[in-house]
């Protein structure tokens, strides 16, 4: 049965096809079955002709707080049962498939737009800078928090790197901070910076103004954009991302340092979020 928290509707006058992540009890948090059904649903909007844009939203004001850690180890399945951590040869397979989702969306070949509010976190900020065009409130957070369990060398590196710029992405992947999208303003990293309640209206009319641009033009484009930004900037992104991920998830902690996964176990995920605030919790 189709994952029904990934909503879709279709102007098919406009050709703009609209994707909503609706988990809004994990803000926008998503899971494996969920991110298959918004691939399934980005798959079908790439072959229809006559679509040209495709709206990414989240239900409630949050765009997305990326994969949903109270999962966390559970998308590597196929375990044998006995306790023992997800191998190597589990982890490369696992992610190699998972991180072929944000390649997709980065090479996807209609226009792209992300409507961005409340949070955007992890894969829910690649997502978001993976767009085309994105139209972000001032006041969201944005960043790669998991960075504080699962080491820095996290995510689409070269992602981070192009569009976030070097200094931006040491400070979030090596400190695991959080950053208010405003602050980034005149850095140009989003489209359009705007306040919360003006958020929708603005993405839907970016999704418009393209949508008037001819289909085929739209694909040219979007296949030579994708040249371009293999060749500067995304050589070997495709191997790294899944590598370095899969190679993150097997950290060995030594004592004092924070071990999520450990903590999730003993005191449940909450309590151990807590934990990696107070153990992350530096006074300036």
């Amino acid at each position: 049965m189709p994952d029904a928290r990934i909503l879709r509707d279709h102007d098919e006058e406009a050709g703009v096809v609209r994707l909503t992540i609706d988990n809004p009890r994990r803000r926008n948090a998503y899971d494996p079955p969920m991110r298959e059904r918004l691939a399934a649903h980005l798959d079908e909007a790439a072959r229809n002709d006559d679509v040209k844009v495709v709206h990414l939203r989240g239900s409630g004001g949050v765009f997305s707080t990326g994969a949903d850690m109270d999962n966390a180890y559970a998308w590597y399945g196929g375990g044998k049962g006995d306790g023992r951590r997800p191998s190597q040869r589990r982890r490369l397979a696992v992610d190699r498939h998972a991180f072929g989702f944000y390649h997709e969306f980065i090479g996807f070949p209609k226009v792209t737009v992300a409507e961005v509010s409340g949070f955007a976190l992890g894969g829910g900020l690649e997502l978001a800078l993976a767009a085309d065009i994105a139209v972000i409130a001032r006041d969201t957070r944005i960043g790669m928090p998991a960075a504080r369990f699962l080491g820095p060398a996290l995510g689409s590196l070269h992602l981070f790197f192009h569009r976030l710029g070097p200094v931006l992405t040491r400070r979030m992947l090596l400190t695991g901070d959080l950053v208010e999208a405003g602050e980034l303003e005149a850095l140009g990293v989003f489209t359009e910076f705007t306040d919360a309640e003006s958020v929708p209206a603005r993405a839907a009319y970016w999704a418009r103004k393209a949508s008037r641009m001819p289909a085929d033009g739209i694909v040219i484009a979007k296949e030579a954009f994708r040249l371009v930004e293999q060749l500067q900037a995304y050589q070997g992104e495709e191997v790294l991302s899944y590598l370095t991920h899969a190679f993150g998830t097997n950290l060995r902690f030594e004592e004092g340092e924070f071990n999520f996964v450990k903590a999730r176990a003993e005191h449940g995920t909450k309590e151990a979020f807590r934990l990696r605030d107070e153990h992350f919790g530096i006074e300036d």
